[in-house]
């Protein structure tokens, strides 16, 4: 784990900046961190304009088994590692250090306050999550305090958002266009922030399967950060069955 005497790279709210400060943010469990959340992260940024793209680590995701979950300080640490060298890119403690469940209205919430009310605050989440955003704590008050957007994820359709309570009419026809690829992006109206669907590109990189590759000893080595990399062998991460072999 983090040692408790390290220094942490966390974002700051940023003094010197000539307007409104455009922030992305993208939670996640990271479990652990790989090139895909890195590239999603910067594919992002540049589609959007964003001045910075903030990782969130959860603690304990209200939505998800704990299962193979990693410790969240060495999750933090992994995401810590990955994002150093980049300044678009950044960390924030702000879900694991309070205790219990992460809720998002919470997270925002205390980013509104660290922040302040002229921050664009950009939520980024994956079109599967975002299916069951209806099922959220309190997702009105969500939809009024930062902007949504839906990134596509592979195997599933845009289309499917026409079933999604709480959200407006979007053309059915736009949505099949954004699911082909003749446009990039929609932007639609919701709550008074609003929403955008980015089509990025598909990522066959995956959590579970680096974490399957390494309980079998595979390689990992274009999968994720070095930095990350050497962390989890130097941590034992994600060995627990292929130790249970061994024994």
């Amino acid at each position: 784990m983090m040692s408790p005497d390290s220094e942490p790279q966390r974002s700051t709210p940023s003094t010197q900046h000539s307007g409104a400060l455009r922030l992305g943010l993208l939670g996640g469990s990271f479990n652990p961190v790989h090139n895909g959340h890195l590239a999603i992260a910067r594919q992002t940024r540049e589609a959007l304009g964003l001045d910075q793209i903030l990782f969130i680590p959860t603690s304990h995701p209200p939505h998800k088994p704990n299962g193979s979950l990693a410790p969240a300080q060495d999750r933090y640490e992994m995401v810590r590692l990955a994002v150093a060298s980049d300044p678009s890119l950044a960390i924030s403690d702000v879900e694991i250090r309070r205790p219990g469940k992460s809720y998002s209205i919470d997270t925002i919430r205390l980013l509104q306050q660290e922040y302040g009310a002229q921050t664009q605050l950009f939520f980024l989440i994956g079109l599967d999550a975002f299916l069951d955003f209806p099922s959220w704590r309190d997702p009105r008050t969500l939809l009024e305090l930062c902007r949504f957007v839906v990134l596509s994820r592979p195997g599933l359709s845009f289309r499917s958002l026409s079933t999604v309570a709480l959200l407006p009419p979007i053309p059915y026809s736009s949505l099949a266009d954004l699911d082909a690829e003749r446009i990039s992006r929609i932007e639609a109206p919701l709550g008074t922030q609003g929403l955008i669907c980015l089509k990025l590109p598909p990522s066959a990189v995956s959590a579970s399967d680096i974490r399957s590759r390494i309980r079998q000893g595979l390689p990992v080595a274009n999968l994720l950060p070095p930095l990350v990399e050497s962390y989890i062998l130097q941590q034992h991460l994600y060995q627990e069955d292929r130790n249970r072999t061994n024994s």
